[in-house]
């Protein structure tokens, strides 16, 4: 079975995120806010990092209830910085609290964060059809769109970058190379 060409072989994570997650469009907000906790957290390392502590992170942020993260305070910051099984960081665990309350704001304003993020493509997924990974671009206008939305709102760690991996993630952006075996079933 081909697969993306990111997707190291053996690697059991990343075959697991590739084939279940990667590129299947999300409309749950929980699960939205996760992956921009976790896009954010990831910049500036790497993606096998945060997939080996993603169940620590679930369980550090209580399974990404954005209500409760809204409410940490900085007992709760200290908390997270002792926690070896997240990256402790102070401004990505403080961006994720601050996201959070900015989170609530959209998802008060349009309904949901997911009618708010799925507006930007009419609430359906841009399939690509790139022949290899390396074709593949970091950012794109939609994706420098949506940042400068993003941080107009508040938030923080979400440039470009993060955002075209949220929504590679997300499935906004299906990515899949034509010769995975997903691209077809996702056409």
């Amino acid at each position: 079975m081909k697969r993306c060409g990111w997707v190291p072989v053996g690697n059991e994570l990343y075959v697991r995120y590739h084939d279940e997650e990667w590129g299947v469009p999300v409309h749950d907000d929980v699960r939205l806010f996760e992956m921009l906790v976790l896009e954010g957290a990831q910049a500036g390392l790497s993606w096998s990092m945060i997939l080996k502590k993603r169940e620590n992170y679930r369980a550090a942020f209580d399974g990404f209830d954005f209500e409760k993260v809204a409410l940490y305070d900085e007992e709760k910051v200290n908390e997270l910085l002792g926690d070896e099984g997240i990256v402790r960081n102070r401004l990505k665990i403080k961006s994720a609290i601050n996201n959070a309350k900015v989170f609530i704001e959209i998802r008060d304003e349009f309904g949901s964060f997911d009618n708010y993020i799925w507006g930007f493509v009419d609430g359906g997924p841009i399939k690509n059809n790139f022949e290899s990974w390396r074709d593949v671009p970091a950012t794109s206008d939609l994706s420098d769109e949506i940042s400068r939305d993003l941080r107009k709102r508040g938030f923080s760690f979400v440039g470009s970058t993060i955002i075209y991996a949220f929504m590679q993630a997300v499935g906004i952006v299906d990515d899949h190379e034509v010769g995975c075996f997903l691209h077809d079933e996702s056409q």
